[in-house]
Parts: structure tokens; sequence; C-alpha cells
């Protein structure tokens, strides 16, 4: 339950510190006199937008704080602040526009803020009873009272992720179609490419090959010449080098110099041994092939073909091109792989999605009747004694995120009438006292400690009003309601009357105030709800009277 409001600088409320007690809390005031300031600053508490025109000052912060005793309240705040039966909410805007929320001084998003605060109060705003025709409102009423919360959430679950999964589906076979339609062309340019047998470095080797087979005849005969000029007129110079050291070897006792010469001769010899057996091997390997030549040819103009068709500038880069094709299909048949397993999770999903929707539909039809017996006892009990209500199940073939369901309320004011759509026959009276046995039903169910009702008593009066305050009073037995009404028969319900109130400062600057009144002071203000600004004794009497 709410303990205890603190704003500051919000609208035309300068400070306000005020302590709510528990069970029914009564609030009234002239119009005017800021009791819609109240809820204001109590929704920004709770997560609502703000405006920073609502700032009084516009140089201050706006701060709003609610200490909540949260005993009996299943909250898991375990990882925000620790474990405790209080906790205080506090809501802070700058005039920047800059908004922070904290948690027992720890800073939250606003995001969790409401999740809280959306568990711990329910207002009742004006003009709200007209959820009562907006179908998912109805829907979740009938999930509250039957408590399919907990299928409903996972079947919201499963909803989510094969949305999900079906757009990934989608995209996924949009992919797929895009790539088929260049796989063929991949696969014959692969084909191609492997079917030419690229090895690194080729082109370099093969346009040597090709400059010594169209040069060949030359070659040859190149080295057939040095080869001769090595053996003139029959005579090898090798054999000369060497019967030339033989001699000069026979004269080393006489010269000694010439032994270093004959050493020379000896070494020149070798080398031109070697050089001569070089020359002779390369003569001998020069082939002059003209088919040879063509397959050469054939494979250059096919190499160079590849690389012009391809946009490469060498053999190594056709390869990288081939190895990318590769894998590229390689790719594809993964995808394809991927897209069949994806298509299999859509439908697994869509089969539990199914399921969980009709256990859903099972769920909620087992309570439409006993829902629409409690409501219309309920309502037969504020003024409507032939008041008839139902609940109507329906299925459709399209699934929402709430299931395949769809309810009606079904309502007549008169007995003997044929129930309709309840947006179609019910007053706005009828329409706010029917809210009011749906938020006491639902209060019941859901367990929220705190309900706010801002006039919910609109276009009621009489004895009904009275019947309403009764309905409201005993609310207030079994948790914290504060009801802000214009009306006497329920303003005089419960313990507890605020009034709220606005004065002039010597400037003419509005400000409005909040105090807890005495039972003279209460005697005096129900009495003018009764008669208007003039008090006559007969209010004040009747006032007495109500209060009783």
């Amino acid at each position: 339950m709410l303990k205890r409001l603190t704003i500051q600088n919000y609208a035309l409320i300068g400070t306000l510190d005020m302590e709510l007690p528990k069970g029914l809390v009564i609030i009234t005031g002239e119009t005017g006199a800021g009791k819609s300031i109240l809820l204001g600053a109590l929704g920004l508490l709770l997560g609502a937008k703000c405006d920073l025109s609502v700032l009084k000052d516009q140089s201050k912060n706006c701060v709003v704080e609610g200490e909540f005793d949260i005993s009996g309240c299943n909250l898991d705040l375990n990882d925000i602040c620790e474990p405790g039966s209080e906790i205080v909410l506090r809501r802070v805007i700058a005039p920047s526009g800059r908004s922070r929320a904290f948690i027992n001084d720890e800073p939250v998003s606003l995001g969790l803020l409401q999740e809280i605060s959306g568990r711990l109060v329910d207002i009742h705003a004006q003009h709200q009873h007209l959820l009562l025709t907006d179908k998912s409102y109805q829907l979740s009423v009938l999930d509250y009272f039957t408590g399919a919360g907990e299928v409903l959430a996972k079947y919201k679950e499963v909803h989510v992720a094969l949305h999900k999964a079906t757009l990934l589906l989608k995209q996924m076979e949009d992919e797929f179609n895009a790539n088929a339609k260049e796989e063929d062309y991949r696969r014959f340019q692969l084909a191609r490419l492997e079917e030419a047998q690229l090895v690194s470095g080729e082109m370099e080797e093969l346009e040597i090959e090709h400059g010594q087979l169209v040069n060949a005849e030359d070659i040859k005969n190149f080295l057939g010449g040095a080869l001769a000029l090595l053996q003139p007129m029959g005579s090898s110079i090798v054999q000369n080098l060497k019967e030339a050291a033989h001699l000069l070897g026979k004269c080393y006792t006489f010269v000694p110099e010439l032994e270093e010469i004959a050493e020379r001769l000896e070494s020149c010899r070798i080398e031109c041994k070697d050089i001569e057996q070089e020359l002779a091997r390369l003569e001998e390997g020069v082939v002059v092939s003209p088919q040879r030549l063509e397959i050469v040819e054939e494979r250059i103009g096919l190499l160079e073909e590849l690389m012009k068709r391809y946009g490469c500038s060498s053999i190594d880069e056709l390869i990288s091109h081939r190895d990318a094709l590769k894998a590229e299909l390689d790719s594809a048949e993964q995808s394809a792989g991927d897209l069949d397993g994806q298509r299999r999770l859509v439908e697994e999903l869509k089969l539990e999605r199914d399921a969980l929707a009709s256990q859903l539909s099972a769920i909620r039809s087992s309570g439409t009747d006993r829902l629409g017996s409690v409501l219309m006892e309920s309502i037969r009990n504020l003024g409507m004694p032939h008041a008839e209500f139902a609940v109507e199940l329906l299925q459709s073939d399209r699934f929402t995120e709430n299931g395949r369901d769809d309810v009606r309320f079904l309502f007549s004011a008169n007995g003997g009438s044929r129930m309709v759509e309840i947006s179609k026959v019910a007053s706005g009276g009828e329409l706010s006292r029917i809210m009011l046995c749906l938020k006491e039903l639902m209060a019941n169910y859901t367990g929220m400690p705190t309900m706010i009702f801002d006039e919910i008593d609109t276009g009621v009066s009489g004895s009904i009003a009275d019947r309403m305050g009764e309905l409201i009073d005993r609310m207030g037995r079994n948790m914290q309601v504060i009801a802000i009404t214009h009306l006497p028969q329920i303003a005089v319900k419960g313990e507890t009357h605020l009034l709220v109130y606005k004065e002039f400062d010597s400037q003419g600057q509005a400000h409005t105030y909040l105090k807890q009144l005495d039972y003279d002071q209460r005697v005096m203000e129900v009495a003018r709800m009764l008669s208007g600004s003039q008090l006559s004794e007969a209010a004040i009497e009747n006032a007495k009277f109500l209060l009783k």
C-alpha cells in the first residue's frame, strides 16, 4: 500500500507531503482545486510521460516520491535493493527535460519503474470505464478471472518466436531464390575453371617454353657452333690443355714457376670440359617440335581467355576466383540445409502455438459462465435488479498476441430484453457501475495492494451512488482504496477524508494544498457537496446523518 506521497514543484503544488493509511481514503475538493494535479503527479511516479510545463518553478527539479508497504506483495527486488517490507519509488524531472527513476535510491530504467509500480497501484482514471467496450480489455478480465495468465504468457512467448522465425524464413527464402538464379552460371564457371586444371606459376613456365620452341632451330645452331669452336679443326681444346699441362710438368725441376701455371691449365681444362658437356646436353635437349609449339600456344590462349573473362591478371587470381566460386556453391548447399531447418522450426512453433491457443481457449471457455454470473450478481446489487450479463467466447481463424479468441460482453439492463454487446446498450452510469464491479473482481484476483478511483461514480447519483460507496468501502476492508469523488454518498464512506484546496498568495499565484479533515471539518465538506457554497442547516444535519 502507499504509505506516504511527497510532491515537489509540480504544477500548482510547491511542496506536499502526506501520509496515507490503510483502508478507504476519500479525496474531495471543489472543481479546479487540483485533484487532477494530484493524480498527474502520482501518474508521473508510476512512469507516465513527463511534460516540462508541469514544473511550477522552471529552474528547479520536479520530484515525486512514494513510500510503499510491500509486505505480502510478490516482488522480486533482489537485483535492485535489499529485501524488506518497504520500498521507495522516486521520479525526478530536471528543467532540461531529463527524467530519472529510482527504487530505494538506486537508479533504474523507466521501464522497470513502470513494471514495479504497476504491481503496486492501479489507477482508474476518468472515462476509463470506456475500456469496457474494448475487446482486448474484456479478454484480459476473462484471463484474470480464469487464471489463464501462465498459459497466456507461454503462448505470447511462442507467438513472438513464431513471428520472428517466419520473418527470418521469408528472408532466407528470398536470399535463396535470388542466389538460385545465379547458381547455374556459377556452376558453369566453376566447371570450366576446374577443367582448366590451373597451376600456380604455369603461365611464366609456358612463356619460357614458348620462347624456346619458337627459336628452337636458331638455339640448336648456336649451341652447335659453340661446341665446334671448342674443337677447332677436329682437335679438342680440352685435350690440348691436358697435353700442355703434361709438357710443363716435365720442367718443374728446372723452372719451379711452371708448376703453378700447369695447375692453372688443369683448372681451365676441367672448366672447359664441364662447359663442353653442358653445351652438348643443352644442344641435345633442344627439340624442334611444331606440334608441342601448337599445344603450348593453345594452353597460353586458354589461360589468357580465362583471365580476361573473369577479370584476373594472373593464374593465382584465377585460382582464387575458382576457390571463391566453390565456397559460394558450398555455402548455397549449406543454405539449403539451413532453409529446411528453418522451415521445420516454423512448423514446430506453429504446432506449439496451436496447442497453446487451444489450451487457452479451453481455460477461457471454462470460466465464461461463471464470470458472467458473478458480475451479474454484483451489478444487480448496484441498482440494476433485472440486469442480465453474459460473456461470450468466439474463436477465429486469426492468431493474435492473445490467442485466437474473441470475447463479447453482453448486457441488458432489463431482464426481458435481448442481450447485446455492452458498447451498444449501456449508458455512462451503467458502464461506471459495471466497471466498479470489474475492478472489485480483478482486485481480488490480482492481489493489487492499492486501488485509486478517479470519479468512478460518473453518471450515477442517489441510492445508486450510496450502493457504489458501500462496494468501495467493502473493497477498502481488504486493500487500500483511494477514491476521488464529487458525490456525498461516497464521500461519507471510510474513516479518512482528505480535502484538496487552492489558495492564492500575495502575488496572485495559485497553490494547491491537501489536508486531512477531522469530524467537524468533514461534516462541513459533505454539507458543501450537498448544498453548494451556501451551507444550510438542513445540509449540515443531512451531512451528520450520512456520516453516521
